[in-house]
């Protein structure tokens, strides 16, 4: 049998994946992996003790929206990057604006009149906070990283990292329950390096992780 005549017959009964397959993929890891990582944040770190009155504050919802977008694009993200050959540059070049908001809104902070910016930007877990982040979105990366190998990504290396920053994303969310720190200068500096990290671990699994 010829090369071509093979590949003909194994091509012949091939059908289009069920529309709206990746979507359901993702949700169901997404879900599954966000309840796994409250669970362990619920367990390990517990809930800020003022979490009722701190939602009532606007810099609370700042840096919940902050982490929220990240974690939304890089989900975005993760869905090009499970299709074999899509483009993933418009969410990749989304994540400036969150990132430029919050830049700002920390510049703005750092510049007020008889600041304390060792404060602003150290708070009270400097120390922990890249850590914890990049602990608790290990649960939703291995429920991505289990839903991408159903699908095809060919450029693994860029579907982990692009999974390890949708999990920096929606975990730092969930350890925003947890973390009393609400200025921009923290969130920009520490929330953003335990996103990096998350991605930077993605990046190194998913080049293995995700081989066929």
């Amino acid at each position: 049998m010829q090369t071509d005549e093979l590949i003909a017959r194994l091509s012949d009964d091939l059908k289009p994946a069920p529309r709206g397959v990746v979507g359901r993929y993702l949700a169901l890891a997404l879900i599954a992996g966000i309840a796994l990582s409250s669970g362990l944040m619920w367990m390990v770190l517990g809930p800020r003790p003022d979490l009722a009155v701190a939602v009532r504050g606007t810099a609370f919802w700042m840096k919940v929206s902050y982490v929220l977008a990240i974690g939304a694009l890089g989900l975005w993200m993760v869905e090009r990057q499970a299709r074999a050959g899509a483009d993933a540059k418009m969410p990749f070049q989304l994540l400036a604006v969150p990132v430029v908001a919050l830049v700002v809104a920390a510049s703005v902070q750092l510049s007020a009149r008889n600041v304390d910016s060792a404060a602003l930007i150290m708070g009270q877990s400097a120390g922990v906070c890249a850590f914890l982040i990049a602990m608790l979105a290990l649960p939703i990366f291995l429920c991505l990283m289990l839903a991408l190998r159903q699908l095809a990504p060919t450029r693994l290396a860029l579907a982990g990292a692009a999974a390890g920053l949708a999990s920096g994303g929606w975990a730092a969310a969930v350890y925003a329950i947890h973390c009393p720190e609400t200025t921009a200068p923290f969130i920009v500096i520490w929330y953003s390096l335990g996103m990096a990290l998350s991605a930077g671990l993605g990046a190194a699994i998913g080049k293995f992780g995700l081989r066929w």
